[in-house]
């Protein structure tokens, strides 16, 4: 996609213009940047990882890292949807306030970050429904994404789809259709599409992932965006887009922040969490001068009829 289609991108989406009014190629290379809004410590599944009643007591980083984030989206003119933990939303509402204020989305990141096939269907309904409801008091505004701790939707939690609608949301973006630490959906669909009908109806973005040696993988968020050399994320995008797929870029406000805290655990999980921070500020410039990215809601809006997605309220 060239610089200029991405100007005309931007431009048609200040303007809110319709996707037509974009060369073909550029409708087929839309991508979403997403940040899951959460702290240093909320690392998952690891034995060090402090309970939620101790949160409060620990030095937050969440507040600077994510300012910095808004500031490289607010320099390149850009757009992204924020899945905010609710708790880091109740602690720091201005962040939540000033997110909207630049006109990104905000999500659901879910309240207590616990991994989805942990919790009963009860409690991951309460939880959903009350993290929703939280941050559409502090933002003012509808609340219709979602997007699981972990990508922890499997096929153990069967009704998780159901709940999600159930509790108010209209699109999730939690499946991970690879092998994956917090379990994955191997098989399922890479392709945004709908679970559902009538009230209980939802849509799912699933987790951007690509072959690689005859394996499904992920290149474009979190561990995978710091780890692969930023050429092949580059050239992985580049794959997904022409084959008609979106690509699903994700990432941490911890992970621009090579000086924050650490959380003691194994060597193959402290690979995994902390190798090359202090490049993932510098691989987000370039994707955000790359690639024409946007929000989930404006995304449904401008491209859900090619996979008859409709489009979130």
């Amino acid at each position: 996609m060239s610089s200029h289609d991405i100007l005309s991108f931007r431009e048609s989406v200040a303007s809110a213009s319709p996707v037509a009014a974009l060369p073909v190629a550029a409708q087929a290379s839309i991508c979403v940047f997403s940040v899951d809004v959460e702290d240093w410590f909320h690392i998952l599944d690891v034995p060090s990882t402090p309970p939620l009643s101790d949160w409060h007591n620990l030095p937050s980083r969440v507040e600077k890292n994510f300012y910095r984030l808004l500031d490289i989206f607010s320099l390149r003119g850009v757009h992204v949807t924020c899945f905010f933990l609710g708790w880091v939303g109740e602690r720091f509402p201005q962040l939540v306030r000033e997110a909207v204020r630049r006109k990104h989305e905000i999500g659901s990141h879910g309240y207590s970050h616990q991994l989805v096939y942990r919790m009963t269907r009860e409690d991951f309904h309460h939880d959903a429904l009350f993290s929703r409801l939280l941050l559409e008091d502090i933002s003012g505004t509808a609340v219709v994404g979602y997007r699981s701790p972990g990508f922890s939707a499997t096929g153990a939690t069967p009704w998780f789809f159901d709940e999600l609608a159930s509790a108010g949301y209209e699109y999730d973006s939690s499946v991970f259709p690879a092998s994956h630490g917090h379990g994955g959906m191997p098989t399922a669909e890479r392709m945004p599409y709908v679970v559902g009908n009538g009230t209980r109806r939802i849509i799912e973005f699933p987790i951007s992932v690509a072959e690689l040696g005859g394996r499904r993988c992920c290149f474009f968020g979190g561990g995978y965006l710091r780890v692969y050399p930023y050429w092949l994320i580059r050239r992985k995008a580049q794959e997904l887009l022409r084959s008609g797929l979106p690509v699903v870029f994700y990432i941490h406000p911890r992970e621009i922040d090579p000086a924050h805290p650490r959380l003691q655990m194994n060597l193959s999980r402290r690979f995994k969490s902390y190798v090359n921070l202090q490049h993932t500020e510098s691989k987000i410039l370039r994707i955000l001068n790359e690639f024409p990215v946007t929000t989930f809601h404006t995304f449904l809006g401008l491209c859900g009829h090619r996979w008859s997605l409709g489009q979130a309220a």
